[in-house]
């Protein structure tokens, strides 16, 4: 090696490094770009029938996916607000602690959660100890939220780019193909990633649904005493729960059966209990049970290992942290695909495909 070329190669290292360092730092937005363009790309194509430009379709892909998030977001945040205040209004909170939090008297002044009632509470000082209590943890907190601002730009814009130029990407990976073994891994590993995080999308949807559906059927049989709250919310929180693994929608309906067994509890009303705890096993079975063992395997991905794809939902989050919930399954579906396509070609194999496989009492068309 000449050294002009020893210069060049160590630049290109050098180079390598920094860009996989600065990936590494920014790890978890990229991760999620990657799960948001999965989830995005059919519809991104789907959107050229309408012979609309490139970057309206990637924009329009992108708001499918964020849009009902901020939604839902901001729906949740309103409805949590309600409920403070109400739980402050019927329950001596201000009195039990105390003056340390005084900010909670202003979620008790708050007489209309509106925007002219933000405003007012405002002008009177409600908000003058929540507001000192922010400027305390004023570093903190900007840390926190600039932090996630930036993580979700990043992650917009690199799913952006990637629907518009996802494919001159895949043609440079293509460059340095070798007997067609780059080209079969990649087209490999891009179909079974769409197919297991397109997956993950479709389960968040049809669980949210059968949600809705099973907590809105319950409230219109059960009694007063007894319904689950705000019924359309809870079923799409359910939903989005179910990515998390082995807890999953129980951190959503438990709580919201326990929400709905309080008033009975306190008023000792025996049937309410038992219409709870129908709604508990109703929930079990038709929204935790069912839709696992056959909606699950069917979104999972073509060539992946059910078992394994649980493993990874498992494992994931406890090695990476919540970013492992995406990041797992992506690192899994790679290994085997290549276990499965290019290392046996690597080792000299002579693979073929299994549907033109004869039996040893068959005879192939060009052999008549």
């Amino acid at each position: 090696m000449d050294e002009k070329r020893f210069v060049i190669t160590l630049f290109g290292i050098v180079v390598a490094l920094i860009v996989g360092f600065i990936a590494y730092r920014f790890v978890a937005a990229l991760t999620v770009a990657v799960f948001l363009y999965y989830c995005t790309r059919r519809f991104y194509y789907g959107l050229a029938r309408l012979r609309l430009p490139a970057r309206i379709r990637a924009a329009a892909a992108i708001s499918v996916i964020g849009l009902p998030l901020i939604l839902l977001l901001s729906y949740t945040l309103v409805l949590l607000v309600i409920e403070a205040r109400r739980f402050i209004e019927q329950y001596p909170v201000t009195e039990s602690v105390g003056g340390e939090v005084a900010w909670v008297d202003g979620l008790a002044d708050l007489s209309d959660p509106t925007v002219d009632g933000l405003i007012t509470t405002y002008q009177e000082g409600g908000f003058d100890p929540l507001i000192d209590l922010l400027s305390e943890h004023a570093g903190l907190l900007t840390s926190t939220v600039t932090g996630f601002l930036l993580n979700v730009l990043i992650a917009v814009i690199v799913t952006y780019y990637l629907l518009l130029d996802g494919s001159k990407f895949h043609e440079w990976l293509l460059s340095f193909d070798d007997e067609a073994i780059v080209r079969e891994y990649l087209e490999a590993a891009d179909a079974e990633l769409e197919a297991v995080l397109y997956g993950n999308l479709l389960n968040v949807i049809a669980i949210s649904l059968i949600a809705v559906a099973t907590y809105t059927g319950y409230n219109l049989l059960a009694p007063a005493g007894a319904t689950v709250p705000y019924p359309a919310l809870a079923g799409a929180l359910t939903g989005i729960a179910s990515l998390i693994p082995v807890i999953g929608m129980k951190i959503v309906y438990i709580p919201l059966a326990a929400a709905a067994a309080t008033p009975a509890v306190l008023a000792n009303d025996i049937t309410a209990l038992l219409y709870v705890g129908l709604f508990v096993a109703v929930v079990v079975v038709v929204v935790d049970t069912i839709p696992d063992i056959l909606l699950r395997p069917y979104f999972s991905g073509k060539t992946t290992h059910v078992g394994l794809l649980m493993l990874a939902y498992v494992f994931g989050p406890v090695v990476f942290g919540f970013y492992g919930l995406f990041l797992a399954p992506i690192i899994l579906v790679l290994a085997l695909t290549f276990a499965y396509t290019a290392l046996p070609r690597l080792l000299g194999a002579d693979l073929e495909d299994p549907e033109k496989r004869v039996g040893p009492n068959q005879y192939r068309l060009d052999e008549f």
